[in-house]
């Protein structure tokens, strides 16, 4: 277990560095995909509730470091998708395609009406999506054509980041 999540804290280290360093300084594209959050729902999803948050935590930590929001946004966010996502643990086909992505636009859904729900009670501090936007728009379809794609590629990894490998067909 602990090795899984040491490996698991270190994969998403690298993805908030290539999503803080990388991604964002591209200028052509008009919103950043939330890579982070699709590696906290693999995590999720094949390790289940108590991974999910603990994973979902972690990323919203680096996060929370690494940009201007509110410290504890994304650690809230995150530990409480990742929870949700944990639910559904090893109940779902991940190997297709559809259900991916139908997951990654479900996430991303999720995500944005939990920062209005905290925009509410934080006017001040935190801004909401602004839902017919050209950024959110991209994101949400980024962050839906990039799971199956992510998920793929972090199945790779199956043996050292999830906590019963063999069970994974």
């Amino acid at each position: 277990m602990l090795k899984s999540f040491f490996v698991s804290v270190l994969i998403l280290l690298c993805v908030v560095v290539l999503e803080t360093a990388i991604l964002s300084n591209m200028l052509f594209l008009p919103a950043v995909p939330d890579v982070l959050l699709i590696v906290s729902l693999y995590l999720s999803l094949h390790n289940g509730k108590i991974f999910g948050v603990s994973s979902g935590f972690v990323s919203g930590l680096f996060l929370d470091f690494l940009s201007v929001s509110p410290f504890g946004l994304h650690c809230l966010l995150r530990t409480i998708i990742g929870y949700v996502m944990g639910i559904f643990n090893k109940t779902l086909n991940m190997n297709g395609i559809f259900l991916p992505i139908l997951i990654g636009f479900v996430a991303t859904l999720m995500k944005v009406l939990l920062v209005f729900i905290i925009s509410v009670f934080f006017p001040d501090s935190v801004v909401p999506y602004s839902l017919l936007s050209k950024a959110f728009l991209f994101e949400l379809c980024a962050n839906s054509i990039l799971t199956p794609l992510v998920f793929k590629f972090l199945s790779l990894f199956s043996g050292m980041i999830l906590l019963d490998p063999e069970k994974v067909s």
